[in-house]
């Protein structure tokens, strides 16, 4: 951003730049409210730079890795009483853009600001997403660096294909930095919700899931 920054100071239309952004911007925060005046519940969809972005229903395997790792993540955060979790339809309205993550946990201070009408959610402590042929270009690209930017501190990206979870935490610079890419035969713990470790193929396999559930409570 400071880069860019410089950039701009060093144009000599920098205002005249800054003006047409104005207005780009304003043109988009109308299409924006028009947004939020058309979606529905049954619908899932994210309003990113100025696009409405439709989903289409996922495969198996997608909503299968997000029912298995959100009911772990869930369970934990209810049974220690850390915070919520959401998954699919929560929507998280950030400065430009709202997306529907597959997965969020937000912790118990920020929870406690919600109520039952809350609509449009604060930015979360950790996201989840799986990746789909539609979704991963934005999963890695516009939304890494926008959560980044609103400290959304962890972030795990899932491939349902490869069967493994890329872990990013925000470091000291403000952007993502991968912890690590783990496969079926390890363990990932989370950074933000305290004790959170769970195998990884728990997230794609029933059986192992429920044992994952049983060694978090002991």
């Amino acid at each position: 951003m400071s880069q860019l920054l410089d950039q701009l100071m060093d144009a000599p239309d920098a205002r005249l730049i800054l003006d047409k952004m104005e207005q780009e911007l304003k043109r988009e925060s109308e299409q924006r409210k028009a947004f939020y005046d058309w979606i529905r519940e049954d619908q899932k969809a994210e309003f990113i730079n100025g696009e409405i972005i439709l989903h289409s229903p996922v495969k198996r395997k997608h909503w299968k890795a997000v029912m298995l790792l959100s009911k772990l993540l869930d369970t934990y955060a209810a049974v220690y009483d850390l915070g919520e979790v959401a998954t699919e339809k929560a929507m998280i309205a950030l400065t430009r853009n709202d997306y529907e993550p597959d997965i969020c946990f937000w912790s118990k201070e920020k929870t406690n600001a919600f109520d039952d009408n809350t609509m449009l959610h604060p930015a979360p402590d950790l996201v989840i997403e799986v990746l789909s042929k539609s979704t991963a270009k934005n999963d890695r690209g516009i939304k890494l660096k926008d959560y980044a930017a609103h400290n959304i501190k962890e972030y795990w990206i899932i491939d349902p294909t490869k069967r493994h979870i890329e872990q990013n935490a925000l470091g000291d610079e403000g952007e993502y930095e991968l912890k690590g890419k783990f496969t079926l035969s390890q363990v990932i713990e989370s950074v933000v919700v305290a004790g959170f470790k769970i195998p990884v193929v728990a997230v794609f396999d029933a059986q192992e899931n429920i044992k994952a559930l049983k060694s978090l409570f002991g």
